[in-house]
């Protein structure tokens, strides 16, 4: 069942329907600057978006100062060489987004081994019981991570790191088919929201048709220079994929 907590739900309700916009920004982004990720969150907020999604304590903390009326989706990524489980990996983390002031944290929720040789999705309920009157998003790549983020007590599921673990590495598109299902077998357990591999208005909508609560998108919205590689990238025939850049580790 859904969370019975009034406080989150009525969070979480408001988010119906709506555009959750990614404003993160890397150091070694093109378009980097110390108040990107600011302006991102701010151009959301003109256009009418319901929540932010925002990278390290730094930037969650700058965000909620410049746009406290929306509600950040909260995460801290960390890379490994051995590994690709890189959002919000360790407790260390989790407290980071926590006392930055995020209301939703987002974590690794897939069976992949973390580089502190752990399964990603175990670090769940050690969050959950550290921080209880926090929202949890749990990121997976498949049915049965959501399956299991949601028996664990994720209040809101999303195939973010769909084509982020191994398994699925090499795809293009979302898996729309495995998203209806999600959204048809969870929907009276957990809020189920589409993030990943959307690039148009007319995406977006299909997923809010699928039975989306919400929808998250980035790159499309927030990283020119990945929609300008995607470009070049075809009118070169393919010669370079565009995927390389989006998925580097930073």
């Amino acid at each position: 069942m859904k969370t019975n907590d009034m406080r989150k739900r009525v969070l979480l309700e408001r988010m119906k329907g709506g555009l959750i916009v990614s404003c993160q920004v890397q150091k070694d982004d093109p378009i980097y600057t110390d108040d990107m990720a600011v302006k991102m969150a701010e151009a959301a907020r003109w256009a009418g978006a319901v929540g932010i999604r925002a990278n390290s304590p730094e930037q969650i903390r700058a965000i909620k100062a410049a746009v406290p009326e929306l509600p950040i989706i909260g995460l801290w990524k960390v890379w490994h060489e051995d590994t690709d489980v890189f959002i919000t990996p360790t407790m260390e983390e989790v407290k980071g987004v926590y006392e930055a002031g995020a209301e939703i944290i987002a974590l690794d929720c897939t069976s992949q081994i973390t580089h502190e040789k752990t399964i990603a999705w175990d670090l769940l309920d050690q969050a959950k019981r550290e921080y209880p009157d926090a929202i949890f998003f749990a990121d997976v790549s498949n049915y049965a991570e959501a399956r299991h983020a949601i028996d664990h007590g994720a209040d809101i599921v999303a195939p973010t790191l769909y084509g982020y673990t191994r398994e699925t590495a090499d795809i293009e598109g979302p898996d729309l088919r495995e998203f209806a299902r999600m959204c048809r077998d969870f929907k009276n357990e957990a809020y189920v929201m589409m993030e990943g591999h959307l690039y148009t208005p007319e995406d977006a909508m299909k997923c809010i048709f699928l039975g989306a609560h919400a929808v998250v998108v980035g790159s499309a919205i927030t990283r020119p220079h990945l929609t300008a590689k995607r470009f070049v990238d075809l009118l070169s025939g393919y010669q370079n994929n565009w995927r390389t850049s989006e998925r580097a580790k930073h």
